[in-house]
């Protein structure tokens, strides 16, 4: 303290306390200058600065001068503002507490001698505060069992407890003390008090030598995160002592009755009011059978409650048990006890789940009870429960087998789950910062009043106090609120990712030595679900699983549930062997075991995936980083045509782009490299219908679209180069137009995942070009185009058949719109008019595409339909077809394209009824042979069973090729019949209970189908 009277300091305080922080500067400069009137002296600059800088000046100026009122009463001013003047450690830490803490501030000014421990050096309490709290209510620390004395013990108590109290505050709000650092120290003294309050009791119970007393610390302070002021939830544990130890040998009854007086004495000891205030309540709840059930248990009592009777919240609270006070023998006996019996607690039926409900139930009654819910750093959303509820979920399924995980204090606990891959990093990361903020926030409200609370204040003040308090100066309420609302938010998301995580649920069943895949676990599980071979299997979980990487803790974690879905699969080992290999070629990649753990739909559908389809497996091999789309089910959704052209057509112009610097050499190579960049988008985009196709979100027609869309993108894309490098070779744009013409399957927009693609190419050079030259340009564009897509690449070929061409494959490649016009005019078979039902030039030139559409419209649609000898010439090339082409050896019936009611079959029904009508129905010129069906119904050529009849036999005849090519990874027509596991992975697949089940209704179908086609087609009666 300064003395200092001059007319301009005392004109300029009030300006300079404003700018410093006191909202009431014109109090605060009375309030100074009446202390200067009645000591001759105000604080100095130095003080005043301090003084600014907490996080309430105005209560901080309060709480100094009650202090210095009541040192000087005490003799002790002097010293005291000697200190403020001269210690800077003294001065921050002090104003720091009373800018904070009104309740301190009271206590100060009734125990200013207590100022001390607030100063660096010997004054400061240090080291564990039971003997310092034992003292200070008379009892002998070095005593085994310590009793009080004295009639002022309870007041001593509550002194001394403040004083300790009080420097740890000091620690805390200048930010030398972290947060759990405080906790934990909190805690400590709680279990400080709770000794020297059973030391009290002591004196109040003269039998108490006849019982052991342990004191169990639950909930924080057992878990050593403890608040400023909180419930200290507690449980007893009692026995008699042996008669080898006391003179008489009390029995087991008297020693409980002993042992509940002791531990309600000691309850009030440390909850009872006083002139001093009280402690804190001491909870004794959370015992077996709650407040119903007696105080006081034995051991076995204990052993046989847990065991029999206790519900999943009561293993969820023993987590954080811990012997805090009393027999420290007994209560280490407890603890071993109870650890086994919360490890296995996870195993229990529906404990996921009643742990889930229980956190939905307290929230519903938080609503219910209060409209303070939004206010709540405790219970509210995005409070301290949600990442405290989703620490110890995740530490009681995983921590059975993991012991690194059981941590009592949170913060601990959340950082031995990051580190073993069961919380994300950057998740973990965001939940310790966010936990910190809330602890922080807690204890600031706490400490104003030393009262109860978990409320953020709504007046501005109290706001203000907290945003200064944690050093927002700028703007103390706004950046407060938006911190704490930001902090909320990423708690409240990372919870219910984490809390509600359906991995957790199948964890949880498993059985506890599985949870946690060691070798022996692992062998015991693959034999029991089945896998052919369990030795194999073996060593690639070995793989997955071995060292000490996070990479293969999250792999420990993910397994154990994943062998089960495998198992769940048609063929385990091949799910487990792709798995491996994924994991393989993903290597470190971040975001993929991530994404497995964190979204559990991923692991499911991945482990489905791999275990019924070679052909997926391939493809996610090739394209590994496509796990991604497993995800929802909207990136399953076949894209957009449009979508992909123009990523493709960007990939083409991107290396593909015509250059007059650019030699053929490298412009080939540029080419190559367009196409390759179109068959890895091709690649993906099968990845994800094939996905689509085997978890049942696509249907046949969605499935054959989305097929002839990707065909028709790759092949445009194709072309585009093969013009530009042809281009490019001849120095000189292209002499002619050329277009792709789709036909067969690909015309109708039926491709399977192993058809070809049939095609037929036409030019149309302008009038007065060089025909011959214009020939040989569109000669070399479309080899050019076959050479591309022949290239050996990581993905299935994309065969381009031409053979459906005029003349087969004794004709030109590629011919003119003339030369078509002139063919079809005068050497056309019906066949071909047939052919030309499925043709829809889709690539190429569009003015071109209209004229050949225009072109061959009249062909196959001709007017007055096709005559009886057409008919005729029809039937029997289909009779001929099913007796020829079939191969050799095979059952007919069960031969999907060729054999009676498979696809030919109804195909060529649809065809003959367009050939015979389109001209004057409208609604059969097209391709697609469903629409051509309902199109035949609606102009009443068709009866509506007979279409029913034939749409589910080609529908399902469809579904088995498709599902063949998937389960094998080659095609095939033929109905697996010799091959067990390849037949039951596809009638899996398809969803049918067994091989006879698929086999009847095949047959059942195409039997119903093939009568109809001898019907219509044949016309028998």
């Amino acid at each position: 303290m300064t003395e200092s009277r001059t007319p301009e300091r005392r004109s300029s305080l009030a300006g300079r306390l404003a700018r410093l922080g006191f909202t009431d500067a014109a109090r605060a400069e009375w309030l100074l200058r009446d202390a200067e009137r009645g000591t001759g002296s105000r604080p100095g600059d130095d003080l005043l600065d301090a003084l600014g800088g907490t996080a309430d000046p105005d209560l901080a100026l309060d709480g100094l001068l009650r202090l210095l009122a009541s040192a000087d009463e005490h003799g002790a001013g002097g010293e005291l503002r000697a200190a403020l003047a001269a210690e800077p450690g003294t001065r921050e830490r002090l104003t720091a507490v009373l800018g904070v803490s009104a309740a301190l501030g009271d206590h100060l000014a009734r125990h200013p001698d207590h100022w001390r421990v607030l100063r660096d050096g010997p004054a400061a309490p240090a080291g564990d505060p039971r003997a310092e709290l034992l003292a200070a209510v008379g009892a002998d620390p070095s005593a085994q069992e310590p009793v009080a004395g004295g009639d002022g013990a309870l007041a001593a108590l509550r002194v001394a407890y403040r004083r300790r109290l009080l420097a740890l505050a000091g620690r805390d709000l200048i930010g030398s003390a972290d947060v759990a650092e405080v906790a934990a120290e909190l805690a400590d003294l709680a279990a400080a008090a709770l000794e020297a309050g059973l030391a009290i009791a002591r004196a109040g119970v003269p039998e108490h030598g006849t019982c052991r007393l342990a004191v169990i610390g639950m909930g924080k302070a057992g878990g050593r995160e403890l608040n400023y002021v909180s419930d200290v939830d507690v449980i007893f544990v009692a026995e008699a002592r042996g008669a080898g130890e006391t003179s008489d040998g009390h029995d087991e009854d008297a020693a409980l009755r002993t042992a509940t007086r002791l531990a309600s004495a000691m309850m009030r000891a440390c909850s009872a009011s006083t002139e001093e205030g009280a402690l804190w309540e001491v909870d004794a709840a959370l015992r077996p059978e709650g407040r119903a059930g007696p105080l006081v248990r034995t051991l076995a009592s204990h052993r046989a409650y847990y065991e029999r009777w206790a519900k999943t919240w009561e293993f969820q609270a023993l987590l954080k048990a811990r012997p805090v006070a009393g027999d420290a023998g007994l209560g280490a006996r407890y603890l071993d006890m109870v650890t086994p019996i919360v490890w296995k607690a996870a195993e229990g039926e529906s404990f996921v789940e009643d742990v889930q409900a229980m956190r939905r139930r307290v929230e519903t009654d938080l609503d219910r009870r209060t409209a303070d819910a939004e206010r709540q750093l405790k219970l509210g959303p995005g409070g301290l429960r949600d990442v405290e509820f989703s620490v110890q979920l995740l530490q009681l399924v995983h921590g059975r087998g993991d012991e690194t995980l059981r941590d009592r204090a949170t913060l601990d606990a959340l950082d031995a789950l990051s580190r073993g891959g069961y919380v994300g990093r950057d998740d973990a990361a965001v939940l310790t910062s966010a936990y910190r903020f809330l602890r922080r926030v807690e204890h600031l409200v706490q400490l104003h009043r030393l009262r109860r609370t978990h409320l953020v204040p709504d007046e501005a003040d109290g706001l203000r106090r907290l945003g200064r308090a944690l050093g927002l100066r700028t703007d103390p309420v706004g950046e407060f609120t938006a911190l704490w609302r930001r902090h909320a938010r990423e708690v409240r998301r990372i919870h219910e990712k984490l809390f509600y995580r359906p991995l957790l649920r199948a964890v949880a069943r498993l059985p506890g030595e599985e949870a946690r895949l060691t070798p022996e676990a692992a062998r015991t599980r693959l034999e029991a679900l089945g896998y052919a071979d369990p030795a194999g299997a073996l060593r690639h979980i070995e793989a997955l699983t071995s060292g000490v990487s996070r990479r293969a803790a999250i792999q420990r974690t993910l397994l154990p549930v994943m062998l089960g879905w495998f198992a769940d699969a048609p063929d385990p080992d091949a799910g487990l062997l792709g798995f491996r290999q994924v994991s393989d070629a993903l290597g470190t990649t971040p975001w993929y075991l991530r994404l497995l753990r964190d979204e559990v739909t991923v692991a499911e559908r991945m482990a489905w995936v791999l275990g019924s389809s070679r052909y997926a497996t391939d493809l996610l091999l090739r394209a590994p980083e496509a796990v991604a789309l497993l995800g929802g089910e909207g990136d399953l959704t076949p894209r957009p045509e449009e979508a992909l052209r123009a990523e493709a057509l960007a990939a083409v112009r991107r290396y593909g782009g015509a250059s007059p610097q650019k030699d053929a050499a490298e412009g080939s190579r540029s080419a190559e490299e367009a196409v390759g960049v179109v068959r890895g988008l091709r690649r993906r985009e099968l990845f994800r219908v094939a996905v689509a196709d085997l978890l049942g979100l696509a249907g046949v027609r969605t499935v054959g679209d989305a097929l002839t869309g990707i065909a028709t993108v790759t092949i445009e894309a194709a072309l585009a180069a093969a013009v530009h490098k042809i281009e490019m070779e001849a120095r000189a744009p292209l002499p002619t137009r050329v277009a792709v013409v789709a036909m067969g399957r690909f015309g109708g927009h039926e491709l399977g995942y192993g058809s070809d693609a049939d095609v037929m190419f036409v030019h149309d050079p302008p009038p007065g070009a060089d025909e011959a030259a214009a020939g040989r340009a569109a000669h070399a564009v479309a080899e050019e185009l076959r050479r591309l897509l022949a290239l050996p690449a990581p993905d299935p070929p994309l065969v381009i058949d031409p053979n459906l061409r005029p003349e087969g494959r004794q004709g030109p490649l590629v011919r003119t719109l003339a030369s078509y016009a002139a063919y079809y005019a005068r050497w056309s078979e019906p066949w071909e008019a047939q052919a030309l039902l499925r043709a829809d030039p889709l690539i190429g030139d569009a003015g071109l595409r209209d004229r050949f559409r225009a072109l061959i419209d009249p062909v196959r649609w001709p007017e007055g339909g096709i005559g009886e000898d057409a008919v005729r010439q029809i039937r029997r090339l289909k009779a001929r077809m099913e007796s020829e082409r079939l191969p050799r050896g095979v059952e007919r019936r069960l031969h999907t394209k060729l054999g009676p009611g498979g696809l030919a079959d109804v195909e060529w029904v649809a065809q003959i009824l367009q050939l015979k009508h389109a001209h004057d129905v409208p609604g059969l010129r097209t391709t697609r042979t469903l629409d051509a069906l309902d199109a035949a119904v609606a102009a009443r050529l068709l009866d509506a069973g007979d279409a029913e009849v034939l749409t589910e036999a080609w529908c399902l005849a469809t579904r088995i090729r498709g599902a063949i090519m998937l389960v094998r990874g080659r095609a095939s027509d033929l109905l697996p019949t010799d091959h067990h596991r390849e037949r039951s992975a596809v009638t899996r697949v398809l969803g049918y209970p067994g091989p006879g089940d698929l086999l009847e209704d095949y047959r059942r179908h195409t039997r119903r189908a093939r009568a109809v086609v001898d019907r219509v087609f044949y016309g028998a009666e």
